[in-house]
């Protein structure tokens, strides 16, 4: 080998190892960027979101949403309507802003920080042409004043100021224009699927009926392969004890009558299956009952409807009809005269 070809070699064999480096690199680095949460997660998250309040105003920011009961107390939040306790979340899937995602992606438990969301990518920035006046008559008399939130034509809308017969109405957000602040902590990491399940339900219904996941061994009709190359043959079936893994859902009054479920079963329920690796749903509804009550009631006038006319009569003697303007003798004729007609 020539000196030429030596030096050649060598810079190939250089440059194989250099490359060899920078994969290794590559790895080390996108495992580091890897390493904490992740895109697809289910994260147990305590938060609180407050406006941000102008330079020259020492006020803290208005509560938007938190899962603090005592900062929700507070902030003369309504504790008795909803449940402030930590919420679960699915990371990369909108149910925080974008800023929160990125936030949170690569954290760990334990975690906490502040966010601060601009005005434009929470609830946009004020338009001026969605403030208009309309005619107050499109406004219920009772809710004719500024400040009133009201819907027009489909659209809602917080009365500005009214004026005879005018009005004048925002319809952006209420949080329009408003930049947001937002203190959150990462509790735990959920990896059981019924805390999956009861944290899904929780984001579509905002309240978590009592469910759990069984695998249940059921009997269905399963095609037989057939060596009948005959296409017009009937299909062959013969039954089968397959396992399927199924989620039970106790549904409650309030569940049941849930605009979202009503609207949305099929879709909540096969999303649930998809995320979950789920075979089935079921939904369960106990009505209990009323100790025997109307029982008794239909016992009772069951008898009388089989009573005949005589024992009617003998049981009208014992009613004091003085003030009641019946003739238990006519109506024991009358019912006679049905018998006679039968």
């Amino acid at each position: 080998m020539t000196d030429d070809q030596q030096a050649e070699s060598a810079d190939e064999l250089d440059a194989a190892e250099a490359e060899a480096a920078e994969d290794v690199d590559a790895d080390a680095e996108g495992a580091e960027e890897e390493s904490g949460l992740q895109q697809g997660d289910f994260v147990r998250l305590a938060y609180t979101m407050r406006t941000i309040p102008d330079d020259d105003d020492d006020e803290e920011g208005m509560v938007v949403d938190t899962t603090d009961a005592e900062v929700a107390e507070e902030a003369d939040i309504d504790t008795d309507e909803y449940e402030f306790e930590p919420r679960i979340i699915i990371l990369g899937e909108g149910h925080v802003f974008e800023a929160v995602d990125e936030a949170l992606v690569g954290s760990e438990v334990g975690d906490a920080g502040t966010v601060t969301i601009p005005a434009a990518e929470a609830f946009g920035e004020v338009d001026e042409d969605e403030i208009r006046t309309v005619s107050a008559s499109k406004i219920d008399e009772d809710d004719r004043y500024p400040g009133a939130q009201v819907q027009i034509d489909g659209e809602q809308g917080r009365i500005e100021t009214i004026i005879g017969g005018r009005a004048r109405v925002n319809f952006n957000h209420p949080l329009a224009g408003e930049d947001l602040e937002y203190d959150y902590e990462i509790l735990e990491v959920i990896d059981d699927r019924t805390e999956k399940a009861k944290g899904l339900f929780g984001l579509y219904l905002q309240q978590t009926p009592d469910l759990w996941i069984q695998t249940d061994e059921v009997e269905e009709e399963v095609e037989v392969e057939s060596d009948d190359d005959d296409e017009d043959a009937e299909p062959e079936y013969e039954t089968e004890t397959v396992e399927k893994e199924t989620l039970y859902i106790e549904a409650t009054p309030q569940m049941t009558m849930n605009q979202q479920w009503l609207f949305s079963k099929q879709q909540i329920a096969q999303d649930v299956m998809n995320r979950l690796d789920l075979d089935r749903v079921i939904v369960q509804e106990t009505i209990d009952g009323m100790g025997g009550m109307m029982g008794g009631m239909g016992g009772m006038m069951g008898g009388m409807g089989g009573a005949a006319p005589e024992d009617i009569e003998e049981a009208m003697d014992d009613v004091d009809l003085d003030d009641v303007d019946v003739d238990a003798d006519e109506i024991a004729d009358e019912l006679d005269a049905d018998l006679d007609d039968e």
